[in-house]
């Protein structure tokens, strides 16, 4: 049984001019019990707003449909809904953790604060040290501490209260690759330990590296494109868009991606991967992800 499920998850975003924004498409997705799922996609595609949408920080004009289903010890809930407490069910790691903070106050007094709020009854060095964050750097104000230093903050204050699903909304994208492979050092620990983690990058030349994730979903304008066994889809990707992806990768031939990113406002209902890649049979009509064993691929159906 998935710990969360989403399943059929559209958000659309209205513009003031009347057009919208096809923020998130039909988002399918099964995280399971202490594992990691890695969502990868250029940036734009949609991937934070399906952090925003599970941690309910979506703009109060935002058009939702579809569903999200958590697992955890008071039964299934709504993920979608204020029964899923932010913090202990769904913990965010934020995108820009140096900005997270109030400027004006030490990391170490904002950690407890969190903790109070979230009912937890751990002490802030405990959550330093399981963060990997010298407890010292918590008499720190944020913009004393490096950008590795501050993504380990934000992880300590994201585990404040034992969040059962982590969003690590990328995680490693200021840091080098040395401090980029300790962060999922830490996440694999953490998800070892039994938490579900949904890990957001667009850095795949560091999920390869690293080997951290457990499965592997690709995302293009605003939908899966395929999804299943990391190890399987880097080896032997199915849908063009990923072979695209990987063949732009410098050990795999640095050739860039066909064509330029494609704009969220309104698009059509349907997937346009055609548009960067006129040759791709598996897009420019009415599309279905469809299973295959543990994977699941996006193809055009009749």
């Amino acid at each position: 049984m998935p710990r969360l499920a989403i399943d059929d998850l559209t958000v659309r975003l209205a513009l003031r001019d009347g057009r919208s924004v096809h923020a998130l498409s039909e988002v399918t997705l099964h995280l399971r019990p202490g594992t990691i799922t890695a969502l990868i996609g250029e940036s734009g595609c949609g991937k934070s707003i399906l952090a925003a949408a599970l941690m309910r920080l979506l703009p109060p004009t935002a058009r939702v449909s579809g569903t999200a289903r958590l697992a955890i010890g008071r039964g299934v809930i709504d993920a979608l809904s204020p029964r899923c407490r932010r913090g202990t069910d769904i913990g965010l790691v934020p995108q820009s953790p140096a900005t997270s903070f109030t400027p004006v106050r030490t990391v170490g007094s904002q950690i407890r604060e969190t903790i109070a709020a979230l009912g937890g009854n751990h002490e802030p060095r405990d959550l330093a040290e399981r963060a990997g964050l010298p407890p010292g750097l918590l008499q720190r104000y944020p913009h004393e501490l490096s950008g590795g230093q501050a993504q380990r903050a934000a992880i300590a204050a994201a585990l404040a209260g034992d969040p059962t699903v982590l969003i690590a909304d990328e995680p490693t994208s200021q840091l080098d690759p040395a401090l980029a492979s300790s962060t999922h050092r830490l996440l694999r620990e953490l998800a070892t330990a039994g938490t579900t983690i949904l890990l957001i990058s667009h850095d795949l030349a560091a999920l390869q590296r690293d080997a951290v994730a457990d499965r592997l979903a690709v995302m293009h304008a605003s939908r899966i494109m395929e999804e299943g066994p990391a190890g399987d889809i880097l080896a032997d990707p199915w849908h063009d868009y990923t072979r695209d992806l990987l063949a732009a990768l410098p050990e795999r031939g640095l050739r860039p991606l066909p064509g330029n990113p494609v704009s969220l406002t309104d698009l059509p209902e349907e997937c346009v991967y055609h548009r960067r890649n006129p040759a791709t049979r598996q897009s420019g009509g009415t599309t279905a992800l469809l299973a295959a064993g543990d994977r699941v691929v996006r193809q055009r159906t009749p």
